[in-house]
């Protein structure tokens, strides 16, 4: 029987042993504002003001350019958008830490709300061998602003630094109550929450609280510090007289050895931290020396770090809105810099304490 071959018919297969050779791709010439113009049936003026939030502009045809802008793929400039406005999109970060939560929740935010406006951003990780004048000098050199994480010494120094004709906003430590910093700033009222949590102490029956202190801004153990004062505020107002603060860092083990003396001292049944890497050392020098918590003695932290509920027992905490103060933070760059004036400071960040297991009624 004979049959029509249709594998006859056509161009025919290629011989899969022969090399196939590889078709060059011309790459795609990247879209113009004026491609996108030409797309939306607008002019690239008006393309302009839809790129820079215009408010001016009809919300069918805002909707009708960001379509075209998303199926052209098209996007800004930098750099001619900064010769076109003189803005320069970009910050740079002083900080002496990136590592403890303030400070990575703070960078967090910052860079988040930076990133949505189309801000790049760059850190610089401040050490005590730094010259600071040179390393301000560096950070201005770059253009665009500054923002300064200025939790402590090394940061509030920096700040006192940046000349004053050079945009800048920082997150620092709540300054005394009538005196707001001299540049723009944002920070939480931790003196009043830890105010807060030093009365929850003693409404829990403890007769005093002590504290282990981080470093201040204004010095090692400095009595002016926010947390500081506002623990020592709220003893006062109860008729306490305060005992010696303690503590010489930030970190677990200095916490673990300013608990250590702590729990040598059985009239100790009550410790404010102040943040939660301190108390995660005192914990677990109290573990170590045999007292009980909450049963021998409570414990509360500062900040609420991701990993503070998920200890034994769950550590009491103030939460702090590090990431708020970081979005904060930029935005009173950003006024700076796209309008040209500096804003008046923002509401106070309220903090908020969260009780956990470490915390209860005086027993004894």
């Amino acid at each position: 029987m004979h049959v029509t071959g249709h594998a006859d018919s056509g161009p025919p297969r290629p011989d899969p042993r022969t090399p196939r050779t590889r078709t060059r791709r011309t790459p795609r010439k990247a879209a113009s504002i004026r491609d996108v113009a030409e797309a939306a049936d607008v002019s690239y003026q008006t393309v302009s003001r839809v790129i820079n939030g215009h408010p001016n502009v009809k919300e069918q045809t805002r909707h009708r350019v960001e379509a075209a802008i998303e199926e052209l793929g098209f996007r800004r400039n930098a750099s001619a958008y900064a010769l076109a406005s003189g803005v320069t999109r970009a910050v740079t970060v002083l900080t002496s830490n990136t590592v403890l939560h303030g400070y990575a929740a703070t960078l967090q935010g910052l860079e988040e709300a930076a990133r949505a406006a189309g801000y790049s951003v760059g850190v610089r990780v401040l050490t005590p061998e730094d010259d600071l004048n040179r390393t301000v000098a560096t950070a201005t050199a770059a253009g665009g602003g500054i923002v300064v994480i200025g939790f402590d010494r090394l940061g509030a120094a920096a700040l006192d630094r940046v000349p004053a004709d050079v945009p800048c906003a920082s997150a620092v430590e709540a300054p005394p109550p009538g005196r707001a910093p001299a540049r723009p700033a944002v920070w939480a009222d931790d003196r009043e929450a830890a105010r807060s949590a030093t009365r929850h102490l003693l409404d829990l029956g403890h007769r005093t609280v002590h504290y282990v202190a981080i470093p201040a801004s204004t010095g090692p153990r400095s009595s002016t510090a926010p947390r500081a004062e506002g623990w020592r505020q709220a003893l006062e107002a109860a008729g306490v007289a305060p005992p010696p603060p303690s503590g010489e860092g930030w970190d677990a083990r200095a916490g673990y050895e300013a608990g250590r003396e702590l729990a040598r001292d059985p009239g100790v049944t009550a410790i404010l931290c102040g943040n939660d890497d301190l108390a995660l050392g005192v914990l677990r020098a109290l573990h170590h020396a045999g007292r009980a918590v909450p049963g021998d003695v409570s414990v509360i932290g500062f900040d609420d770090a991701p990993h503070s509920g998920f200890v034994t027992p769950a550590l009491t905490t103030v939460r702090m809105d590090f990431q708020g103060l970081g979005r904060a933070a930029f935005q009173l760059l950003r006024a700076q810099l796209e309008l040209g004036y500096q804003p008046p400071d923002p509401a106070l960040f309220a903090p908020e304490l969260v009780p956990r297991e470490s915390s209860g009624r005086r027993t004894a």
